[in-house]
């Protein structure tokens, strides 16, 4: 699952032990880009069997518009549900919008809807655009 928006807020980073040994997690705040904004709190996790920091390499600041890649986990706890948001890749939107550029420096456009499509051009008088 994919979600767009801008991060407005980060939150301190958590570390400790385990039986395998130190994992840390960063967890962040999206705010969407919908018509109604939603703010969704994912996380990054580094384990101890990780071969690469992914909060060091995500780099995330506050106030990017990211495009994150994300699963959805719950679990029950004491007869309670829990629900968390791991993400697993992390891409800037400027940096997504320069892949999709066009050869003429223009992101490449879906091409216009043709209200005339499979009549004769309009010459008919039964073909009606809308």
């Amino acid at each position: 699952m994919e979600i767009e928006g801008r991060i407005i807020q980060i939150l301190p980073l958590q570390e400790g032990v385990s039986g395998n040994g130190n994992w840390k997690k960063q967890e962040y705040i999206l705010e969407t880009n919908a018509q109604y904004p939603k703010k969704i709190c994912f996380t990054i996790f580094v384990g101890a069997t990780s071969r690469e920091d992914r909060i060091a390499t995500s780099n995330i600041q506050l106030g990017e518009e990211l495009r994150v890649s994300v699963d959805l986990d719950s679990r029950e706890y004491n007869g309670r549900w829990y629900t968390s948001v791991n993400a697993w890749k992390v891409e800037r939107l400027q940096a997504v919008a320069q892949q999709d550029m066009g050869q003429g420096g223009f992101a490449a456009p879906f091409p216009p809807a043709d209200p005339f499509a499979g009549s004769d051009n309009g010459n008919s008088a039964d073909d009606l655009p809308f």
